[in-house]
């Protein structure tokens, strides 16, 4: 008789923790409900490159939002562009935020930093005497990873004015090989333009206070470090690709995004 409730208590306490567990992990907030844009590349991808569930489907979970997907396989900044076109042309202003996780193929594909800006010297009226400063614009190109930001936050920025936008910096790179011509080493080593990684990680940094939009830096804030064999466990294989973290990885992505996004306005009127 003890025994049988003995396990009867086992069963309540073991029940009672799972709903705690679930509880905390699901939470009402400003992003219940609302439509999420993701643009993005492999990580992002709906075809779930090294995962069984991506982490914006996590997301789905944990904070109760409607994702819209455009993220593909390969992608760099210059696609992000032509991914926020394509999110326009499909659902205008309909959603409320876009996120956008990209960056690690422009340093692996050697695309150069350039400069956010090009300057000139003109005149300008100052308390109504002419004078003459240097003045900057954006410098807008597909040919450099600035020109890049540049474009395609400019053309967000001017289609999606009242929505919430996010930036989210890339992971750290681990090394991968997914065929004899395709061995992209780990972040020790420079990129083909002398560059480390984290030159492209603070790029984007600067890309948030010019453009005024939130980051949420994942190099910094997700812990994921697959140089180390011990956090293999979080990457899709320890042997052949350290790049893409497996589910139990990206959980722990979801679970650091969903924090910053809390801090957020989900959308604005």
């Amino acid at each position: 008789m003890n025994f049988v409730l003995l396990m009867i208590l086992c069963f309540i306490l073991s029940f009672s923790s799972c709903v705690r567990s679930d509880s905390q992990k699901k939470v009402n907030s400003q992003w219940d409900g609302k439509k999420v844009a993701f643009l993005g590349d492999s990580m992002t991808d709906k075809c779930r490159v090294g995962t069984t569930c991506v982490y914006w489907e996590y997301l789905e979970k944990l904070l109760k939002i409607k994702p819209f997907v455009y993220g593909k396989n390969g992608a760099r900044w210059d696609g992000i562009y032509k991914q926020a076109v394509k999110l326009y042309k499909e659902h205008g202003d309909t959603i409320d935020a876009i996120i956008i996780f990209a960056g690690t193929n422009d340093y692996n594909g050697n695309i150069p930093p350039g400069t956010f800006f090009s300057e000139k010297t003109e005149t300008t009226n100052h308390h109504g005497k002419m004078v003459t400063r240097k003045r900057r614009t954006h410098i807008m190109t597909d040919s450099t990873f600035c020109g890049r930001i540049n474009k395609a936050l400019s053309y967000i920025k001017q289609k999606f004015p009242t929505k919430q936008v996010v930036i989210m910096t890339p992971i750290h790179r681990g090394y991968a090989k997914f065929s004899e011509k395709n061995i992209q080493p780990e972040e020790s080593y420079c990129n083909g333009c002398g560059l480390y990684l984290e030159s492209y990680i603070n790029i984007l940094k600067h890309a948030s206070s010019i453009w005024s939009v939130p980051i949420i830096d994942l190099y910094s804030l997700s812990g994921l470090y697959p140089m180390y064999d011990a956090d293999t466990i979080y990457f899709h294989n320890a042997k052949t690709d350290r790049l893409h973290p497996n589910a139990k990885g990206d959980l722990r992505l979801a679970e650091t995004i969903k924090y910053q996004l809390l801090s957020l306005p989900s959308s604005f009127k």
